[in-house]
């Protein structure tokens, strides 16, 4: 086996783990697996998790939670997304919708649904204890970490937010009132309590008990509407994903019963008809313009914010399970609101304006050719981010390498909307972040 292992970040280089193996049972997966995301850091926890036994709902999860700590503007605890996860090994394919919610009476702040989603998902597919993958982000938060370039990114654009609210000025302003630069060392104190209690008595004691009643007292005296009964009694959707064919790719994605699901069916109708097979046979790059701009009108969307506060990642591991998930706080930090003494800042409710378009755009999907994954990866942040990976899968449908420097982007719009996959060809997977970003591709091998 001759493996090679290169961990950069994109705005360097196209971002590269890669590695051949192609064993008895055909995997083209390091012993570890794959990961891929947004934000470097969360990245290798995820694969640190797969270096120590874990498996990519494992890996996934871990990723998730150090996100909502390294990467808040877009994966916070209090919002909520989609993951797509096929297991091919048992023959199973499933998607999960814990997206955020509005309040039983309604009001201006979402009821979180990360928690109870990404616990769900782990306690069905991961093989670690639910503590292993939740205590590095109660590390990262309590000892601190170091901004990132990808993190700094998404600052520099939410210096209004984040000077609104208390919490977030504590740990991402400076003396002066800037925002931090990248390479500073924080800390996230509260919010590392609160994982700890997360790690130690389960997801359930994030909606029953003292965060819940913190986050109920929060909302009511900033003139919310969330309830500890909302908080109770939120329960993730678990179901079969949408399917559609794309060239020799049999394509899982979000079900069409949410925004996600639709728009991202519509999208691809405009380029494939019902058989898969291309609807033109032009220039990929045009034609995914024109189709996602066809998908826009039919949904009457002219004009959307720059950023939409949401980001996506993905794992494979050599044993058959493949997770693409994408997570969404409907805005920069959400409604820019922490909850006191939580750490916990609360996502926009979804009907409150233009929040709720960006749960619209959270594009997990896993392609499988032959009954072997050939792509799983995830759009995010907008339209450009479900694009991406459009265009992804047309290429592959056409034969043609995704996973070289180049073939891969967003249309030129990140970090605010990113398109991270993890690709095999030619007997070799790739984890390619998005190229105009910085985010990471990582093996969880030696």
């Amino acid at each position: 086996m001759i493996c090679l292992r290169i961990l950069a970040t994109a705005a360097v280089f196209l971002s590269v783990a890669a590695c051949s193996m192609m064993g008895d049972s055909g995997s083209k997966l390091p012993a570890g697996g794959l990961l891929v995301g947004d934000e470097p850091d969360a990245v290798e926890a995820g694969a640190q998790v797969l270096a120590h036994g874990g498996n990519a709902a494992d890996a996934a999860t871990a990723t998730y939670f150090a996100l909502a700590v390294t990467y808040p503007v877009a994966a916070g605890l209090g919002g909520g997304g989609l993951c797509i996860v096929d297991d091919s090994a048992r023959s199973r394919m499933e998607a999960f919708d814990f997206l955020a919610r509005d309040a039983g009476h309604a009001g201006p702040y979402a009821v979180p649904g990360n928690v109870a989603g990404f616990a769900l998902m782990q306690a069905s597919y991961g093989r670690l204890p639910w503590q292993r993958v939740v205590s590095p982000a109660e590390g990262a938060g309590a000892a601190g970490f170091v901004i990132s370039q990808a993190l700094a990114a998404r600052l520099a654009g939410s210096q209004n937010v984040i000077r609104l609210d208390a919490g977030l000025a504590a740990e991402f302003l400076d003396e002066t009132g800037h925002v931090r630069p990248a390479g500073t060392l924080v800390t996230a104190p509260a919010l590392a309590q609160s994982l700890s209690g997360i790690r130690t008595l389960g997801s359930g004691s994030f909606y029953r008990g003292p965060i819940a009643n913190a986050i109920v007292a929060y909302s009511e005296g900033q003139g919310g509407t969330i309830s500890i009964e909302d908080l109770a009694s939120y329960a993730s959707q678990r179901s079969a994903p949408g399917l559609v064919r794309v060239g020799n790719q049999t394509v899982y994605l979000p079900a069409s019963r949410t925004g996600a699901g639709r728009f991202v069916g519509t999208l691809l109708s405009h380029l494939v008809d019902a058989n898969g097979q291309a609807r033109t046979i032009g220039n990929p790059n045009a034609d995914v313009a024109s189709a996602t701009k066809g998908s826009l009108d039919a949904y009457g969307i002219a004009t959307l914010p720059r950023d939409l506060g949401a980001t996506g990642f993905a794992a494979e591991d050599s044993e058959g399970l493949a997770v693409a998930c994408a997570v969404t706080m409907n805005g920069p930090f959400g409604s820019g609101h922490t909850a006191s003494g939580t750490g916990v800042t609360l996502a926009n409710a979804p009907s409150q304006g233009e929040a709720g378009l960006a749960a619209a755009f959270l594009t997990p999907v896993v392609a499988v050719s032959d009954g072997a994954v050939s792509l799983v990866g995830a759009g995010a942040g907008g339209p450009n981010g479900t694009a991406g990976i459009a265009l992804a899968l047309l290429r592959l449908a056409r034969g043609e390498d995704v996973i070289k420097p180049g073939a891969l982007h967003s249309t030129g719009i990140a970090p605010y909307d990113t398109v991270n996959v993890i690709g095999c060809q030619n007997g070799v997977c790739t984890a390619v972040p998005d190229p105009g970003a910085h985010g990471l591709g990582a093996s969880g091998g030696p």
